[in-house]
């Protein structure tokens, strides 16, 4: 029988306006200790874009830009069971606190899921704490969907931009 494998704690300052969640740390995120560790996943890559920043290479450079742009990250599940580090390989899910989160950062006002499996895995099972914030499905930074960095970034930038303007 496989191990089952824990989530990081959010990154979640209570002034946070957007929320940005994840379904489950990578193998090599894992192995990093925090999030998005894998070189190929475009996660940083996008954030440094969008907010014409130098792409953050440390632990504290990520968590700075996150903070510095009132953004919180998390993973929708708190645990697992996984082979590897794909998403349909994900099993025996347990979710986040998420109405915990939303206490201490009701600033909040929108969620942007990280692909298709933390969409799915959110609104069954945490949409119903979110209230009415508006959770957008996003194209996924991993690797592993092949849309173009390009529309990647298209696409973050105006849920990020957005969100900037309108909260």
């Amino acid at each position: 029988m496989q191990d089952r494998i824990f989530a990081f704690p959010p990154v979640a300052e209570s002034d946070a306006r957007v929320l940005i969640l994840g379904s489950m740390p990578s193998v090599a995120s894992l192995q990093q200790g925090f999030y998005y560790g894998h070189p190929r996943n475009a996660f940083w890559r996008i954030l440094a874009d969008v907010y014409r920043e130098p792409l953050p290479e440390t632990i504290g450079e990520k968590r700075a830009l996150l903070v510095g742009h009132r953004l919180a990250l998390w993973d929708v599940l708190d645990s697992c069971v996984r082979d590897g580090s794909m998403d349909s390989s994900i099993r025996a899910p347990r979710l986040n606190d998420f109405s915990a989160l939303f206490e201490r950062c009701p600033g909040i006002g929108k969620v942007l899921l990280n692909g298709g499996t933390a969409s799915r895995l959110f609104l069954r099972g945490g949409k119903a704490v979110a209230g009415d914030r508006p959770c957008l499905r996003m194209p996924s930074t991993s690797p592993a969907y092949t849309l173009s960095y390009e529309r990647k970034l298209a696409a973050w930038r105006q849920a990020l931009v957005n969100s900037d303007e309108s909260l």
